[in-house]
């Protein structure tokens, strides 16, 4: 599902997890500037938009999340983080030219990014749910 990221920015290597209220993901804008949003909420956070940090594509398509004003963000990490059934991390890259797709969901002054999901294509998979890799 993604729990982690990682990426360099100016020199610096950033990591963030998703149970830590103060994770941010890194959105590439038009400009080719990046802005680092909130990633997601967690229950306990104050607010109003959806818990948890993933937006299913099928949810998006639905229009579950019509509500908040929906954009489309790339998100410019070079790794991603998800744990085995066993609980262990496992990292996986990113190719270049390539970013983990992202949905910016606003509610008036409130604005936080979440992780598109999709169903694996692997038969075997261990996860339910992969972050929506694309290219271009």
């Amino acid at each position: 599902m993604c729990a982690g990221v990682f990426y360099i920015e100016n020199g610096e290597e950033y990591r963030y997890y998703f149970p830590n209220p103060k994770a941010v993901l890194p959105v590439k804008l038009k400009t080719g500037e990046i802005q680092c949003l909130p990633w997601g909420r967690r229950k306990e956070q104050s607010g109003l938009l959806p818990p948890g940090g993933w937006a299913r594509l099928d949810s998006i398509y639905a229009g579950r999340w019509d509500r908040y004003f929906p954009l489309p963000a790339k998100i410019a990490v070079s790794q991603f983080m998800e744990k085995d059934v066993e609980g262990v991390s496992h990292w996986f890259d990113i190719t270049p030219g390539k970013w983990i797709q992202g949905l910016i969901a606003r509610n008036n002054h409130e604005q936080r990014i979440y992780v598109v999901t999709v169903e694996p294509e692997a038969e075997n998979a261990i996860h339910q749910r992969w972050p929506r890799i694309m290219t271009g």
